[in-house]
């Protein structure tokens, strides 16, 4: 086997053995004994993982090709959660392998799909573990994005490097910066959180929550953590992390030369959240708790999902189209891409223009970069449109077929497939996936999977076993 995609899975299975002994620590500290056991397991299952996978490393030199690239970042979302569902499925809760899996799996594709009912009875150091299921995932999820960087267009590499491809030293140096740059974010929620005087330990779980842009919560609702004004503003501004590139702050600081190629998707991106909230704040700020409103906002455009309870629901639908947009390429949130979607409108409008007024020239390319965006990049955004409409359209099939209402089929699809969590701003807060039959469970257990990949990637693996040439 290749030594990168031994490399990677045995990085990723330290660091999950770092998670479980932190586990351990915490459950001697507060006397937490009744699922001890199961982050030992844990723990022994990881490190001998993590010593196989690096002993067994190649050291051939020879390239890897993007086929091997996508298969070790396909098999590491099958595999991993396996680890991570070991303290799900030894804990005293009696979980079936099933649910446990699929607990795990929502957690590392840091979706928040979860199997329990009430979150207040869980054992703390199981939220815990549950929060950092999200919190490697996401980082899983940045690293996978690094991997695969030669499948991506230009114009979203040069806003990470000017490298047109990557070697073993330049996937090392940026993937250190990420994990450096997460890790500090991480930092530096859980202490704003504690600032504005949440409970220590619910801002450890917000934390690691908010910059994976996952859907677990510490607690049965978003309204038992957040009890005033002041919380709401500062955590909905706290999400928008997982909506802008997790390499905004570090090229603000760092980089000498500021190229408006580094921060063009950004630049849109918040010219994007700006209309949204001007848009808002006049239309739809009914009750005049604005504070709220942006909240769910902020969570819709980051894939994050949470709302409060008193969330209206006559802006679902809305909420739902946010959420497929999604926010920044190199950031933890899913969707569409805000600039794929930009880019397939201007081209789009560039055409049907140039037709009507044959001698006017219509530029395709970016407001704030000089670089015009190819005929190939436009191909790719397509055909990620056309793949995302034909796995929601399977999905929501599939999930009819299982006895699911096609109206919640339809909003739990583009849920799945874009790695949010349900509730009440999308009518789903009170559905049930322990009462899920088995194979709706595996359903959604691959389509989270699929939509933390990128679509693109289905294409490629397609192509490699489906045509010769």
């Amino acid at each position: 086997m290749n030594y990168i995609k031994l490399i990677y899975l045995s990085v990723f299975c330290g660091i999950i053995s770092i998670l479980s002994f932190f586990n351990i620590v915490y459950s001697y500290y507060l006397n937490l004994y009744l699922n001890l056991n199961t982050y030992i397991y844990t723990f022994l299952a990881s490190i001998i993982l993590t010593l196989i996978f690096y002993i067994s490393k190649n050291n051939n030199e020879k390239k890897i090709t993007i086929y091997e690239k996508i298969l070790t970042i396909l098999i590491g979302y099958f595999l991993l959660p396996l680890i991570i569902a070991i303290p799900f499925y030894f804990s005293i809760y009696n979980l079936t392998f099933i649910n446990s899996y699929f607990e795990s799996i929502s957690g590392f594709t840091s979706t928040g799909f979860t199997i329990f009912d009430n979150i207040n009875h869980i054992d703390q150091s199981l939220i815990i573990w549950r929060s950092a299921s999200q919190w490697v995932g996401g980082l899983y999820f940045l690293f996978s994005i690094i991997l695969l960087i030669d499948i991506f267009d230009h114009s979203f590499k040069k806003s990470l490097t000017n490298f047109i491809s990557f070697n073993k030293a330049e996937i090392l140096k940026q993937s250190l910066k990420i994990f450096f740059l997460y890790s500090l974010i991480t930092l530096g929620i859980f202490f704003v959180l504690n600032i504005f005087e949440i409970r220590m330990f619910n801002s450890l779980n917000l934390a690691m929550t908010l910059i994976s842009s996952g859907g677990f919560l510490p607690s049965n609702n978003l309204s038992n953590i957040l009890i005033n004004n002041s919380q709401i503003v500062i955590t909905s501004l706290l999400m928008l992390t997982s909506f802008f590139s997790i390499f905004l702050t570090y090229n603000l600081i760092f980089t000498k030369n500021h190229n408006l190629n580094f921060f063009n998707e950004d630049i849109h991106l918040l010219f994007y959240l700006l209309s949204l909230l001007l848009i808002f704040f006049i239309f739809f700020n009914f009750n005049n708790n604005f504070s709220e409103l942006f909240l769910s906002l902020a969570s819709s455009v980051s894939n994050i999902g949470f709302s409060l309870n008193n969330n209206s629901t006559n802006l679902s639908f809305i909420f739902l189209m946010l959420v497929l947009i999604g926010g920044s390429f190199f950031s933890t949130s899913s969707g569409i891409r805000f600039l794929k979607i930009y880019s397939l409108f201007k081209y789009s409008i560039n055409e049907i223009l140039s037709y009507s007024r044959p001698k006017n020239i219509y530029i395709n390319k970016h407001l704030f970069s000089k670089e015009f965006f190819q005929l190939n990049e436009i191909y790719k955004y397509f055909l990620t449109v056309i793949i995302f409409i034909l796995s929601l359209l399977f999905l929501t099939f599939l999930l009819t077929l299982s006895g699911i209402e096609f109206e919640n089929s339809f909003k739990l699809s583009i849920l799945t497939l874009m790695n949010t969590v349900n509730s009440s701003m999308y009518g789903l807060e009170n559905f049930s996936f322990y009462d899920l039959n088995i194979f709706t469970k595996y359903y959604l257990i691959f389509f989270m999977i699929i939509g933390r990949l990128e679509l693109l990637t289905l294409l490629i693996i397609c192509k490699k076993f489906l045509f010769k040439n």
